[in-house]
């Protein structure tokens, strides 16, 4: 297997899909988009500042109610008109740009997409699995971004530094279940316990981690940040990204 290579760190002056934008700064990167023809869409609590004349609205997703059960974000705001935007999330970590062709799709961890141009299809999915509902930290539900309508673009936020690895048809690869960030579609998810023993007469435990099989990417992050943050931390530490996790999360947000 090919060993996980850093992504470069670097700043962009890059165009595709008919979209120009720049990442500036190292430590806590600001993404900055022109919009022109093609809008992008966003989580609202991610913009930094705009051109006064570049307007917000907001788009609701499909699937309202499963999202907002899950603690997920139900409507996300879009830009209308022409100007310049940018975004940045309140933590260390890289600003990473994901060029699709029309056809191509994305797996995203919950709670680290930063922005994406308005003509892809954006749902989610369930992960499946008692572990990672429960003690995995791996999220309950995963963001599936879809270039249907062109080539489209999706800038992920990861916390810390992102790592590559390509992985062969077949190949395999433990991760820690809050490290990894996103990965293609055919790449397969699947959770993985082993029971822990300190001794004859001592008490046993257990340790959950994500197995990826291959073929595809897989992108992983050295800093992993609960997306329960204000919890304490038993709530937080036994219900990361969980069932109980989503529920705590949205009578927590009301």
């Amino acid at each position: 297997m090919h060993l996980p290579e850093p992504i470069p760190p670097v700043v962009h002056d890059e165009t595709f899909a008919g979209v120009n934008y720049h990442i500036r700064g190292e430590l806590v990167p600001e993404l900055q988009i022109d919009i022109d023809q093609q809008a992008v869409m966003f989580e609202h609590h991610v913009l930094l500042w705009k051109e006064t004349q570049l307007n917000i609205e907001l788009k609701k997703l499909p699937g309202a109610i499963k999202r907002k059960i899950a603690g997920l974000e139900f409507f996300v705001t879009r830009t209308s008109g022409s100007g310049r935007i940018a975004f940045s999330r309140d933590s260390p970590g890289q600003c990473v740009p994901l060029h699709l062709k029309q056809g191509e799709g994305l797996d995203v961890r919950e709670h680290q997409f930063i922005a994406a141009t308005d003509n892809l299809d954006y749902s989610f999915e369930r992960i499946k699995g008692v572990q990672n509902m429960l003690l995995g930290g791996s999220g309950f539900f995963m963001d599936k971004f879809r270039a249907t309508d062109g080539d489209a673009l999706v800038w992920l936020h990861g916390h810390g530094n992102v790592f590559l690895v390509q992985l062969m048809e077949g190949e395999q690869i433990d991760v820690e279940a809050g490290a990894w960030l996103y990965k293609d579609p055919t790449v397969q998810l699947e959770a993985v316990t082993m029971g822990l023993k300190t001794g004859i007469f001592g008490g046993g435990g257990k340790l959950t981690w994500n197995r990826f099989t291959g073929p595809g990417r897989l992108a992983l992050q050295t800093l992993f940040i609960a997306p329960l943050e204000g919890l304490d931390s038993t709530a937080s530490t036994a219900a990361t990204g969980g069932v109980a996790g989503a529920l705590i999360s949205g009578l927590v947000r009301g």
